[in-house]
């Protein structure tokens, strides 16, 4: 991770959140590189990051305690709202970016009376909390329900960051709810059928559209 100060831009970019920057302490931006984990599920959060670019998983530990089942993805909003509503400073979930993931950091402690009495802030931060419920929501539906290579595909598409696809497979298998060999007999069937295209660091998606239709059950 790396961290900079804000530049005028990027301060603008606070308004959006009804958050003045004259008013607010010890902002940082913090740069992640892909696959660098940015928030570990149980480590301290005393930050709310707000989302400048790039894309990222939200995920809570398996019943094994070690894999990764996917909550939702995160390319814009806030990281720590939840924790930040509960009044808690340990992170509920852990954050792995997809790509090259840029935020805001804002410490928590010497702004929280500011962001608390800020009416505004709190409505604009509840309505992304209920969307990000319905997005954790679909998720689970589909790894319930869908056929594995429907949940597969859709899976890709949602992760996938400029048409490329790169992940921690073992993590992709026990989101979906299936064993590493048959998801991997799922991926080599897309890449025969020309749909993904191996490459280094992950998958290059070759025909998005064809990969939309299998996503929403057209197999």
């Amino acid at each position: 991770m790396q961290k900079k100060l804000l530049n005028a831009k990027q301060e603008q970019i606070l308004t959006q959140w009804n958050l003045a920057k004259d008013c607010l302490r010890g902002c940082e931006v913090w740069q992640f590189e892909q696959r660098e984990t940015i928030i570990t599920q149980g480590a301290l959060l005393d930050r709310l990051l707000f989302v400048l670019g790039g894309k990222a998983k939200v995920c809570t530990l398996a019943d094994n305690g070690k894999n990764l089942v996917l909550a939702y993805y995160i390319s814009d909003g806030i990281i720590g709202d939840m924790e930040f509503a509960m009044k808690k400073d340990e992170a509920a979930t852990t954050m792995v970016a997809l790509s090259n993931f840029q935020c805001i950091a804002l410490p928590i402690l010497p702004n929280e009376t500011y962001l608390r009495q800020n009416s505004l802030f709190i409505n604009t931060m509840a309505k992304g909390l209920a969307e990000k419920l319905q997005l954790s929501s679909e998720n689970f539906l589909s790894a319930a329900f869908y056929p594995g290579k429907q949940r597969l595909c859709g899976y890709i598409l949602q992760s996938a960051y400029k048409n490329f696809f790169t992940d921690n497979l073992t993590d992709v298998a026990a989101t979906i709810g299936m064993s590493y060999r048959h998801m991997f007999r799922l991926l080599n069937d897309l890449i025969t059928a020309g749909v993904l295209q191996k490459a280094e660091g992950g998958y290059e998606i070759i025909q998005p559209a064809q990969l939309k239709n299998f996503a929403n059950g057209y197999l």
